[in-house]
């Protein structure tokens, strides 16, 4: 028996069929290169760039410093705080008397970094020093928080570097698992809740919390005068 020949009418709806279906994948590849992923990216990260920008140390030293921190600082004794300032300051960080840093924290560009009298820095915190981040005397960042000195120009297809600095002034208290950004000041004597997000500067003397943080008291403070508090 012979094969049945196509009427015109199945030539016609198939080769339909496959035009929608070939147009369809067309689309799909338009609009999603790699798979389902929606519209094509705005930025391309093969032309990314830091225009301007200088992290203040050479490459080796990143490199020496890096290893050291991994290593030296992990392995340090819980209470060896001035071991670890030490460190610091041997790769030009400015750090004041009786600080106490704990082995997990961590501090991308030390010469970037001032950290005032007697305040503390608490287990796994990041100080992600692209550009200089300034603390006060007396001031405390709880564990898990991160400055972050660096963001990116989103109207940029380069996705280009913007960095700022960060200034945290006496007797601030950072509590747990924070986020400071780029360009933030934090004024004296302030409270950042727990698992804030600070985006913009806060006011001194403040109660500040929330996503994006804010001002919502005054931080209350018992027998304070100015005359039982050190200079500065």
């Amino acid at each position: 028996m012979g094969d049945r020949k196509a009427s015109p009418e199945e030539t016609h709806s198939t080769a339909s069929a496959s035009h929608e279906s070939t147009s369809h994948e067309s689309a799909s590849h338009e609009f999603a290169p790699s798979g389902d992923f929606g519209a094509p990216p705005f930025v391309d990260l093969r032309t990314y760039h830091e225009p301007g920008y200088d992290a203040g140390g050479s490459r080796l030293a990143m490199l020496i410093w890096w290893l050291v921190q991994a290593v030296c600082f992990p392995l340090s004794s819980h209470f060896g705080h001035g071991f670890r300032c030490w460190l610091l300051k041997r790769f030009g960080a400015d750090i004041g008397t009786g600080v106490r840093i704990r082995p997990t924290a961590r501090f991308t560009y030390p010469w970037n970094v001032e950290i005032g009298d007697y305040s503390w820095v608490g287990d796994d915190v990041v100080f992600y020093s692209l550009a200089p981040i300034r603390v006060g005397q007396h001031w405390v960042i709880s564990q898990e928080s991160y400055l972050c000195t660096g963001s990116h120009d989103i109207s940029d297809s380069r996705f280009a570097l913007i960095t700022g600095e960060i200034v945290i002034e006496n007797g601030v208290w950072v509590a747990a698992d924070c986020f400071v950004a780029a360009s933030v000041r934090i004024g004296a004597n302030a409270v950042i809740a727990a698992r804030s997000t600070v985006m913009s500067s806060m006011p001194p003397e403040q109660v500040c919390l929330g996503t994006p943080c804010k001002p919502i008291k005054p931080r209350p403070m018992k027998g304070y005068t100015t005359a039982n508090i050190p200079a500065v």
